[in-house]
């Protein structure tokens, strides 16, 4: 008998989001096709430096799947989860990652580090 899990919507009643002071990552996965990805990387950099530009931002970075060419991912790492949503709605990171964020496929993609996650026994 096969059996389907279906993930809870964001906000969904019962489901509790994890409270977490500390850092986090993002990861966007994009799936891009052959004929868009020569002009990803000068994308992605545009919308790299505008996030760096935001209050909190780390690092980040992007590359392309070894394993499957169409898709690509972008990580950043923030303070908090706090920075990072601000960060997203700021007007010129909206400007800037227009044309990269039409390739993201829609899952969530802010993540606690197991070293800095609740009840993670410090590991």
């Amino acid at each position: 008998m096969e059996r389907t899990v279906t993930a809870p919507a964001v906000g969904a009643v019962g489901v509790r989001a994890l409270r977490h002071d500390g850092p986090v990552f993002a990861v966007t996965r994009l799936r891009v096709s052959q004929a868009s990805a020569a002009g990803l990387p000068a994308d992605l950099d545009r919308l790299l430096a505008a996030l760096a530009a935001r209050p909190g931002f780390l690092g980040g970075e992007s590359g392309r799947c070894a394993d499957d060419p169409g898709l690509w991912a972008l990580v950043t790492r923030w303070d908090g989860v706090g920075s990072y949503r601000r960060a997203l709605s700021a007007a010129e990171v909206k400007v800037a990652g227009a044309p990269v964020w039409l390739h993201a496929v829609d899952e969530p993609g802010a993540f606690l580090p197991l070293r800095d996650s609740p009840g993670d026994g410090g590991a």
